[in-house]
């Protein structure tokens, strides 16, 4: 069998932010004022540092207004919420992303729920959560959908085509990924199990799946034989994993180097998944603006 076709989530995210990047000119054009992203980050946690950075520096370079929130680490529940308050209020902000894991001596539940619904470009408020959990097959997704989730799904439709009838298998039932990932096919009209780490027989399951998604966070987790020939496999996952000499490498949950050689098209990692997040931040914080 040949091997898999890679699914080039650079150049589909490079697709997606030019035509962000269009929307936001319109945008600017049409209303006097850029689309503004708010990025607020507790704390002095390194990934969570690069991650901010690198959202700011995207807005900026398509257009949009990026105002960044640097807090210090012992900032109170109060002084966050103060903050939301205001950024909810603020007619130039219409993206509000609060990273995290925020410290432990905040609730990070009630940070989310003081979001403004229409300003969650994350798409982890309740009320967005409960949207996308009772959405109609086909229907628009005119509310922010989570960013990881949104990516995987632009990457299959783009892969696969038309994704109804297909059987999909998700691996990972996390509020994150493997739950909006599972009601963004059910909108597309795949028929949907959801498997975790109570599953009984998975290699059997994922056997059946014409799509497969894993997002579990266990290097290498899914093996080749797992899959079914031909199936569209998306890697969520992203690992550090030792690669001797004192160095390390990023794989994926899925064992790549088995799994190309069964499936009809995978993810990458890295270049997969991962550059699809950032891209579809901006284009929810476009449409939040619009």
């Amino acid at each position: 069998m040949a091997e898999a076709k890679l699914i080039d989530g650079k150049a589909h995210a490079e697709r997606l932010r030019r035509q962000v990047a269009e929307g936001v000119a319109a945008f600017v054009e049409q209303h006097g004022t850029k689309p503004g992203l708010a990025t607020v980050l507790v704390g002095a946690d390194a990934a969570s540092q690069v991650y901010v950075k690198s959202k700011g520096k995207t807005a900026i370079e398509l257009g949009m207004a990026s105002f960044d929130h640097r807090l210090p680490a012992e900032t109170t529940e109060e002084e966050l919420l103060a903050l939301v308050a205001r950024l909810n209020a603020d007619p130039t902000i219409h993206g509000i992303l609060v990273q995290l894991p925020l410290p432990r001596h905040i609730d990070s539940a009630k940070v989310l729920l003081a979001i403004d619904p229409a300003k969650d470009v994350d798409g982890f408020h309740p009320v967005n959560v409960g949207r996308l959990g009772s959405i109609g097959a086909g229907a628009p997704l005119d509310f922010p959908v989570p960013c990881t989730p949104l990516g995987c799904s632009m990457l299959l439709a783009d892969a696969v085509g038309n994704l109804a009838g297909k059987s999909a298998v998700v691996v990972g039932r996390s509020t994150l990924v493997g739950r909006p990932v599972a009601q963004l096919l059910l909108r597309a009209d795949c028929t949907v199990t959801i498997a975790h780490s109570r599953t009984r027989d998975l290699p059997a399951l994922c056997r059946t799946a014409d799509i497969l998604v894993v997002a579990i966070g266990k290097p290498e987790f899914l093996r080749g034989d797992w899959i079914k020939p031909g199936a569209a496999v998306i890697d969520v996952g992203i690992n550090r994993v030792p690669a001797g000499d004192g160095k390390t490498r990023l794989v994926g949950d899925v064992a790549f180097d088995e799994a190309r050689h069964v499936a009809g098209c995978l993810t990458p990692v890295p270049g997969g998944v991962g550059p699809m997040t950032v891209a579809c931040l901006m284009y929810n914080t476009l449409r939040s603006a619009q």
